[in-house]
């Protein structure tokens, strides 16, 4: 996928751009194209539905990452919504309502959340206008989140006979805590980006226009690290909110320790101690290659 640049087309459901291209502070292409190294950014296109989450579409979303997450030159990963009005305002909810708990249970699109939660790439929601229900999960299956300052994030399922079931009250309750997550999800209540920082489940809010480019240069900068140190983060980070307190620390510990011995950690001591700036392999390099280099 290293050399795929942008795919559109008016029936895509996802658009993929990797590299993906540095953007203005009007969230427009910068011309001519700067490439951001390791970024890839994956736009759910369905505007006209405010990128509402179909199960084709899930389905979709959860391959593209999940291609991305087995390249080893793709070292971050934004997600956003085409348009300004909406990341994703929720579920289809026309779909959703001929389902069963049969067919909910039998269907690949609607273990999307979950797939897109699971890969090794850090992911990061970039988020304008309306992240409801489903819309709302899918940002919390990300690392990180960007939010626009017009972005409302909410969980109204409780409005439509259910609840959140696409990871909603877990993720929610582990991002803010119990009694917050409580309210929200009994009442149905939307929460302006200000209010989802200072609740803690939103990284930054920036001014509208802003929010692509600055998740894009989020990624960028994460793109920069040593990437087994990144991946051995993500997934120790993870462990923390899905496993107990002394789980939690055997799992960083046992990933601590196969660090020691790569081309990367190698480098960055070594560097350390020399007082100057590691050269970390490049993306997708072998570590023969990384040992050339240094």
């Amino acid at each position: 996928m290293a050399e795929q640049a942008s795919r559109e087309g008016p029936d895509d459901l996802i658009l993929l751009e990797f590299p993906a291209g540095r953007r203005g502070p009007d969230g427009k292409p910068i011309e001519p194209h700067d490439p951001l190294p390791g970024v890839a950014l994956v736009t759910l296109n369905r505007a006209r539905a405010l990128n509402a989450l179909s199960f084709a579409l899930l389905l979709q979303l959860a391959e593209v990452v999940e291609a991305l997450d087995a390249d080893p030159a793709c070292r971050a990963i934004v997600i956003t919504g085409a348009g300004t009005r909406a990341f994703a305002a929720g579920a289809d909810v026309a779909e959703l309502a001929a389902q069963t708990a049969e067919s909910l249970a039998a269907s690949p699109g609607f273990r999307g959340w979950d797939r897109v939660a699971a890969v090794a790439t850090p992911t990061i929601a970039a988020v304008r206008g309306y992240a409801l229900g489903g819309g709302a999960e899918l940002a919390l299956a990300c690392d990180m989140i960007v939010a626009a300052e017009d972005a409302t994030f909410g969980q109204p399922e409780i409005n439509l006979g259910v609840i959140p079931g696409g990871g909603g009250t877990q993720r929610l309750a582990r991002a803010i805590g119990k009694a917050r997550t409580m309210e929200l999800i009994l009442t149905g209540r939307r929460v302006p980006a200000p209010e989802a920082e200072r609740l803690g489940f939103v990284n930054r809010v920036v001014p509208p226009g802003e929010t692509l480019g600055a998740a894009l240069d989020l990624a960028a900068e994460v793109a920069a690290q040593p990437p087994e140190a990144v991946r051995a983060a993500v997934a120790a980070v993870r462990a923390a909110f899905e496993t107990p307190l002394g789980e939690g620390i055997a799992v960083e510990r046992d990933l601590f320790g196969s660090l020691f011995g790569t081309p990367d950690q190698e480098e960055g001591m070594r560097a350390f101690v020399e007082r100057r700036e590691p050269r970390w392999r490049a993306p997708g390099a072998s570590p023969a290659a990384a040992d050339g280099a240094s």
